[in-house]
């Protein structure tokens, strides 16, 4: 049988892309303990803040939350390891301040809680932000979808969840990255979906797999989702080290991504059933999706593109889904 065709909005590519709304450059007061986040939207004539070279190199708010992320760290490891029911019970007895403005008893308030779904209604195509996604001829070689832009709320979020173990945050950027998988391919059970897989370092260093808690939650949003978990890291990898790609530039991020993963033998037969949709939660520089297709093309996957919830750079104008 002939695998399905390429999904409507990975097909579209090209200048003629609709330009994102300008937002008003104050919404709404903003806490001063929280990092600058560049804000891509900036009003023409104010001086655009510097972007950090990598958003996890943010500095970490310090809220009253941040003393409490040990507490946060260990459910998340028994959500990842028990069950996400063993860890919402038990993270029922642990206080929280809200990651983005520090209101008391929420995670995520409701306010700034819109705010996530606000930068995330709007998936875009992203891959003309990532220098490793482009040919010289600026042409896609791995076109992906973005749930929204890394800043502001969304950006403290993701910081929050990886960094501070912040559990009930699965749920809020799962159903984000529910989003830009339904606006990517509109027929989900027509495609495999295959997670990035997390280096061995920053697993140990966490205790759990950011991206597949968060695929659980979007398995939730959105049934009817098969999630093939195919690619690991291999062994002798730098990237098992742990540090990952933190602070490394674009050249240097590629040749550290280069041959560091691959698909099991046991497990080509799995990747070439289906189309693949690669998924990951951060876009950068797009060295790690394009080690991740190389994989899959390796072991006879076809890979269609990839699915990101929040891309660092967008690109001039955006191709909405």
């Amino acid at each position: 049988m002939d695998p399905p065709s390429v999904p409507r909005a990975f097909r579209r590519v090209g200048p003629d892309l609709l330009a994102a709304p300008r937002r008003s450059a104050v919404t709404r007061p903003r806490n001063p303990a929280l990092p600058d986040v560049t804000d891509l939207f900036a009003v023409p004539g104010r001086r655009a803040v510097s972007r950090p070279p990598d958003p996890d190199l943010l500095v970490v708010p310090g809220f009253a939350a941040r003393h409490r992320s040990a507490h946060h760290s260990a459910l998340l490891r028994c959500a990842d390891r028990w069950g996400l029911a063993v860890a919402e019970l038990l993270s029922a007895a642990v206080p929280v301040d809200c990651v983005c403005c520090g209101a008391e008893d929420a995670v995520l308030c409701p306010a700034c809680s819109r705010r996530v779904r606000l930068l995330t209604n709007r998936p875009f195509r992203a891959e003309g932000s990532a220098p490793a996604l482009m040919d010289v001829a600026g042409h896609p070689l791995l076109p992906v979808v973005a749930a929204g832009v890394y800043r502001e709320e969304l950006a403290q979020s993701i910081l929050s969840f990886k960094h501070l173990g912040q559990a009930s945050l699965r749920h809020t950027l799962g159903k984000a990255l529910a989003g830009a998988l339904a606006a990517a391919v509109p027929d989900v059970s027509a495609v495999l979906v295959v997670p990035v897989p997390t280096s061995t370092g920053a697993y140990l260093k966490r205790g759990f797999s950011p991206l597949h808690l968060m695929l659980k939650g979007a398995t939730r949003a959105l049934p009817g989702v098969m999630v093939a978990d195919v690619l690991t890291r291999s062994g002798s990898s730098s990237l098992a080290l742990a540090g990952g790609q933190k602070g490394l530039g674009r050249g240097a991020r590629a040749r550290q991504v280069r041959g560091s993963m691959h698909v099991a033998s046991r497990r080509a037969a799995q990747v070439g059933a289906l189309p693949c949709i690669l998924v990951d939660d951060v876009l950068t520089t797009g060295a790690t999706l394009s080690e991740a297709a190389r994989a899959l093309h390796l072991a006879g996957g076809k890979v269609h593109g990839a699915v990101v919830l929040a891309a660092t750079r967008p690109p001039a104008a955006f191709d909405t889904c």
